[in-house]
């Protein structure tokens, strides 16, 4: 994830969004572009590098956290802003369930990664094992909306978390309960 918002970026669309500049400030705040949304010669991420990457469907993707008080601290909530595009649409102006269930999956993994990084979790893949989304209300496309994860527990190989999603005034639209599992070795 890049510390410093390069111009013409996702950063620069959301920072032109007043309610979501307002999470984008402060001195501890780190942000970037998700690496699931950058290509890779193996096509790992394709479906929101490539499939899922458009002016119709997810227009921007940035992800956010609070840096923590230590570098060796885990990183227990992460945020990230949405702009959905009407390609998305399972019905006029909502977005698909699959898509939401998508989106909820991808921002609670986030998380693993950037622990990974700190050294609080091991360097094997994670593996959803279970994702339960409760749909709350439509969560509506041509807009921006922010998902957000946060860390219940880590058991072993066994990494316990919730996500949901808000629209620009707080409400939550969706949520999901997600456990994902590291593999015992590399693939």
């Amino acid at each position: 994830m890049a510390d410093t918002p390069v111009p013409g970026s996702d950063y620069e669309h959301f920072a032109s969004i007043p309610w979501c500049a307002r999470y984008l400030r402060g001195p501890r705040i780190i942000m970037g572009s998700p690496a699931c949304r950058s290509p890779k010669p193996n096509n790992e991420d394709s479906l929101l590098a490539e499939t899922l990457k458009s002016q119709t469907t997810i227009i921007a993707m940035l992800e956010f956290y609070e840096e923590p008080p230590s570098p060796t601290d885990r990183v227990d909530l992460i945020k990230t802003f949405f702009t959905l595009g009407s390609g998305l649409n399972g019905h006029p102006d909502v977005c698909h369930g699959g898509i939401v269930s998508t989106i909820l999956d991808e921002v609670t993994g986030l998380l693993i990664p950037i622990n990974q990084q700190r050294g609080f979790m091991p360097e094997l893949p994670y593996f959803t094992a279970y994702l339960n989304t409760t749909f709350l209300r439509p969560v509506p496309t041509s807009t921006t909306i922010l998902a957000q994860a946060k860390i219940i527990k880590v058991e072993g190989r066994k990494y316990f978390a919730e996500g949901w999603i808000e629209d620009a005034d707080g409400t939550i639209l969706a949520r999901a309960e997600v456990l994902y599992v590291a593999l015992k070795s590399a693939l």
